[in-house]
């Protein structure tokens, strides 16, 4: 990541000289989300995230923290999985910058009750329940590399396991994967939607309800070549966990608990960015 930092400021320093630029490195988990709520509370005009999805997410978060914040954000890619990078137009950071084209684009805003607690947080790119959390734990264990990561995704497959939502009206369904896109690719090979277009207020809804082993092997590998299609789209997309159950936020992995009610919702046009 060093590598990549210094290469960002002799390209900014090159073809933007006299663009002030202050550098602040992260020490733990979390960190960038304090960071960017400080930055963006002083008044920062741009704030970029040199780090994955992952690192992105803290970033967004941090700038969501802050209420009326007119900070644009955007991440330059320094990490594993980068969907949300390469879900955007493709252009160098410091073309992005000079060109000074600021558009917004919808998150996705997340409620979580559990407890008699609750809990928001934003996610650029997706949420996904079953089988992409599995995903990104067995692909964090198995080693990074194209061949590595795809061995240990065909590995995740057989220690998948179904879970079961509740909807608000009662009614119960039982799933392989359920995920929450804002994004047409995820998982660096996967292409779960052909919608194209983060800022139309929607997101798309992509489920697998249980059919066993063979079908999710299938669905896995028609997302890495074909691609998924067309899915259906909402403003909005509620339930609650019957069991616990492991979640992904933008390639970051949290547990929730039995009985947590999770509400989703289209953020349109929440976050400013280039």
């Amino acid at each position: 990541m060093g590598g990549r930092i210094g290469a960002l400021q002799r390209e900014l320093a090159m073809d933007l000289p006299g663009l002030p630029v202050e550098l602040l490195p992260t020490e733990y988990a979390g960190h960038a989300r304090g960071l960017a709520r400080t930055e963006a509370s002083r008044g920062a005009p741009l704030i970029v995230s040199v780090s994955g999805d992952g690192g992105y997410n803290e970033v967004v978060n941090g700038v969501m923290d802050v209420a009326g914040s007119n900070a644009v954000c955007t991440v330059v890619p320094a990490g594993n999985a980068n969907d949300h990078f390469r879900s955007r137009p493709a252009r160098s950071f410091a073309d992005a910058v000079g060109a000074g084209g600021v558009r917004h684009i919808d998150l996705l805003q997340a409620t979580f009750r559990s407890g008699g607690r609750e809990q928001v947080q934003y996610a650029h790119s997706y949420i996904g329940f079953g089988l992409t959390p599995l995903m990104a734990i067995g692909i964090e264990q198995g080693g990074k590399g194209k061949v590595l990561e795809l061995v240990s995704v065909a590995r995740t497959l057989s220690r998948l396991k179904p879970f079961e939502l509740v909807r608000d009206d009662g009614a119960t369904a039982t799933f392989d994967s359920l995920i929450l896109a804002n994004i047409s690719r995820m998982a660096k090979y996967g292409t779960v939607s052909e919608s194209h277009r983060p800022d139309d207020g929607r997101f798309e809804v992509v489920t697998l309800p249980h059919a066993g082993l063979t079908k999710m092997a299938l669905m896995t590998l028609r997302a890495v070549t074909l691609g998924l299609g067309h899915q259906p789209s909402v403003t909005s997309y509620a339930f609650s966990t019957r069991d616990a159950v492991p979640c992904q936020i933008d390639g970051e992995v949290v547990h929730l608990q039995a009985g947590a009610h999770v509400q989703v919702d289209s953020a349109k046009g929440a976050l400013a960015t280039l």
